[in-house]
């Protein structure tokens, strides 16, 4: 693989980078329109960016949901860098930066296809499928020491 790095952002500093990532893979990619994809919630949360030399090609974002729990959000990697790790270590990066808060539990919602690679990550499925942005999705969990 060709030099990779992943950094914690600010969502200011880089806006035309996460939203040119997450355009193109929920909007175009995806049919999520862009009233759901940007919530409005961007100001506020912790972004991170890979880098492939030095070229932007994957994002996440964490956002806290209270004192003990962060959610991990809009997990994206470019059609062309996917197949290569990438998803994996965003989630890696901000799974760190989550423990390193102290908090004792991380949250995705995930698309169903890619609920493997949170499994692998640790994650278990909470609860039922449900519908978001028209895709089956499931709730998961991983417990943080």
């Amino acid at each position: 693989m060709d030099s990779l790095q992943i950094k914690t952002v600010g969502y200011q500093a880089e806006i035309a980078a996460i939203k040119h990532i997450r355009t193109k893979v929920f909007q175009e990619e995806q049919g999520v329109s862009a009233e759901l994809e940007f919530d409005g919630l961007d100001a506020d949360t912790t972004h991170f960016l890979a880098y492939i030399n030095h070229e932007a090609v994957g994002t996440a974002r964490i956002r806290e949901i209270d004192r003990d729990t962060t959610k991990i959000e809009r997990l994206a990697v470019l059609p062309q860098a996917r197949k290569q790790g990438i998803g994996k270590k965003l989630m890696s990066a901000a799974l760190e930066v989550i423990s390193d808060q102290n908090k004792i539990r991380a949250i995705v919602y995930s698309q169903e296809y890619i609920t493997p690679l949170y499994q692998g990550l640790g994650f278990e499925i909470v609860g039922e499928k449900f519908s978001e942005a028209g895709m089956s999705h499931v709730k998961m969990v991983k417990q943080l020491s």
